[in-house]
């Protein structure tokens, strides 16, 4: 095993959005940053690709909207709302220095985000995994052990790792790191793409035991999904899809059989969400690996970039001296924690399924309040930034 020099400042393990804008903004304040991934550059994942305002004014904020748009992804101007017989139609207004909202594909973002990392000095390698963390005298941690696609082992010092490494995470399972919080609702999810489908906007359709989306992106594609308890969906397949859009929305689900199919459909089998203890001795987890809540909602996007934001600027603050490292660290979790939990138990009550035509109107108000805090947040730091 061959030790690595010089030292690095910070490793994130995972190199997806969560990762990637982690190392982009640490590097961008003049940290060493290794980030490694097991995946390859530019693939592509499963995913929601629904970033909602908070997610957008973020990516404005760092000088990366402009690339996205670029890429063809389409402005979303509008979104409707269907749910016990009522139609809602919700206009995107200006606001915090964004006009509408987008949903690039992870092929795009994601790729977006590495790019920024790598043009800021991080340096990020691709078809390594993990296998251990390494600890110092005193338990802290200080690197990682992995090997490459050559089977090669390399150890790697650093002063601070970061998990970014999902909902399996590796990091998480090597630092013990508790889970605090655990839903009990769990959707299961079966969704595809369709080209030459009429829409405008996200549309969200919620119906007991019967819900749906449409969600614009690239390449002249939507995704379209249904979600309903994990009995009901089973093993999934077109069948069980067609049948519980058509329960959703009647008429998305005719526009829906007038597109084209560009790709089978896939299932998710579902899992309750959670939100485990994120930081500790020379370590923390962002995104997925630290806080993971049903995709019905289509919000963990938005989350991975403010934590990822978050967490950028707890490690800086550690590193510049500004603060203890437990204090900072701390601080981040409580403010993770503080925006996200309302927003937790909406989505694990929403995604259980175990509510009204007469009560899902006011889950969603509450949704939608619960979003409201996060932009809130996120503008803050845009004024003090």
């Amino acid at each position: 095993m061959r030790a690595e020099s010089p030292r690095h400042d910070v490793v994130i393990v995972g190199a997806r959005a969560a990762g990637a804008a982690t190392a982009m903004l640490l590097a961008r304040a003049g940290q060493r940053v290794l980030v490694v991934d097991r995946g390859r550059y530019g693939t592509d994942t499963l995913s929601t690709h629904a970033l909602m305002r908070g997610g957008v004014v973020q990516l404005h904020r760092w000088g990366l909207l402009d690339g996205i748009v670029e890429a063809g992804t389409p402005a979303i101007r509008r979104t409707t709302f269907r749910y016990a017989g009522d139609e809602i139609v919700v206009p995107i207004k200006p606001a915090h220095g964004v006009d509408a909202l987008y949903a690039p594909r992870r092929t795009v973002l994601d790729r977006s985000l590495v790019d920024a990392a790598l043009a800021a000095g991080a340096e990020v390698r691709y078809g390594m995994t993990v296998t251990a963390l390494r600890r110092d005298g005193d338990g802290r941690v200080s690197g990682i052990v992995g090997r490459d696609d050559a089977g090669r082992q390399i150890d790697i010092d650093a002063r601070f790792v970061v998990g970014a490494d999902g909902v399996r995470s590796a990091v998480a399972q090597y630092v013990a790191a508790p889970v605090e919080q655990r839903g009990a609702g769990a959707s299961a999810v079966i969704y595809g793409y369709w080209s030459g489908l009429d829409v405008s906007g996200y549309e969200w359709m919620f119906r007991p035991n019967a819900s749906a989306g449409v969600i614009p992106t690239n390449d002249g594609l939507s995704c379209v999904f249904v979600a309903a308890m994990p009995a009901r969906v089973c093993r999934g397949g077109r069948h069980v899809f067609e049948s519980i859009l058509a329960e959703a929305s009647p008429e998305v689900a005719a526009r829906v059989r007038a597109a084209t199919a560009a790709s089978g459909v896939r299932t998710f089998t579902g899992r309750p969400g959670f939100m485990r203890r994120a930081w500790g001795a020379g370590w923390a987890l962002v995104g997925d690996a630290g806080y993971w809540k049903d995709p019905l909602t289509a919000h963990g996007l938005t989350d991975a970039l403010r934590d990822a934001e978050l967490l950028a600027g707890a490690v800086l603050a550690a590193a510049l001296g500004q603060r203890r490292e437990a204090d900072a660290l701390a601080a981040y979790q409580a403010t993770r924690d503080r925006v996200s939990l309302p927003l937790f138990w909406t989505t694990d009550t929403i995604a259980s399924h175990r509510w009204t035509d007469a009560e899902i109107g006011g889950l969603l108000l509450q949704l939608s309040s619960d979003m409201a805090d996060e932009v809130d947040l996120l503008a803050d730091k845009a004024h003090a930034g």
